[in-house]
């Protein structure tokens, strides 16, 4: 579903400044994985989501999504293959409208637009069901400002947002950052449960070494831009935090130090 080849990214080329962010990246997901992403600050987590989502233009290389060449695509040329929820809970979402209002924008997308706009009677029961999986209540507030809601609230309304017309990739990155702990939970299994039913294959740039391991099926750990560690099945399912910073020194030559990683 995502291949990425020899993917280099510098910032600030030629500069007192300049930052080598990806360094030679390779990776394929196959469909249906869910790969958390775990690493140190820099280390390009982000960095390489805004490369599959087309931010900027990639130094070299080459990013297929589902056997799609969109390397050369601009991001808003790639928004019909993708999902994203970012860290701020205020992304993702327009403030001044509605929580219908949002969901019939997701819906909508890549739709050619005309004049008419209107939400049918239909939709507004589908939306309803549709939030009800939620267990927020928001379904008896279809006319509510999204505003009004909780940093919690938004960003469950955005996962959902991002998985109504189920994406070939979802990227979430470190989407329950800025929630408290309980929200953060809830969250994260409105996620796992959306990715699963809905069969999506997704990325999740994670701080929380317990979370990176908890959730997916696969866990790669990033270091000066690059994939150091890359583990699935059974070898995943049986790590513990000691377990992967020990392969992290191993495989970086130096030691984890990042506090929201340990302590998280």
């Amino acid at each position: 579903m995502l291949e990425l080849k020899e993917i280099y990214k510098t910032f600030n080329p030629n500069s007192p400044n300049e930052k080598r962010a990806l360094n030679g990246v390779n990776l394929t997901l196959e469909a249906g994985d869910f790969v958390t992403i775990i690493g140190g600050n820099g280390a390009g987590k982000s960095t390489m989501l805004n490369a599959v989502a087309g931010v900027w233009p990639v130094d070299s290389g080459q990013v297929m999504i589902d056997g799609v060449d969109v390397t050369k695509l601009p991001e808003h040329k790639r928004a019909i293959y993708l999902g994203r929820v970012f860290q701020d809970p205020m992304n993702g979402t327009a403030t001044d409208m509605e929580i219908e209002e949002n969901l019939a924008i997701a819906y909508r997308r890549g739709q050619s637009r005309g004049l008419r706009w209107g939400i049918t009677a239909k939709e507004r029961e589908w939306y309803k069901e549709l939030l009800k999986t939620l267990d927020l209540g928001l379904e008896t507030r279809l006319r509510a400002k999204v505003g009004l809601l909780s940093g919690g609230q938004r960003q469950a309304l955005t996962l959902l947002m991002a998985t109504l017309k189920k994406p070939k990739l979802l990227l979430l990155d470190e989407h329950t950052a800025a929630l408290d702990p309980k929200t953060a939970a809830k969250v994260l299994e409105l996620s796992d449960r959306m990715i699963e039913e809905n069969g999506l294959t997704a990325l999740m740039v994670t701080h929380n070494m317990k979370d990176a391991i908890a959730h997916g099926n696969r866990l790669i750990m990033m270091s000066n831009g690059r994939i150091i560690l890359d583990i699935k099945g059974e070898e995943k399912q049986k790590l513990t935090v000691e377990d992967l910073l020990q392969k992290f020194s191993v495989a970086s030559g130096s030691e984890f130090v990042n506090d929201r990683a340990l302590l998280g």
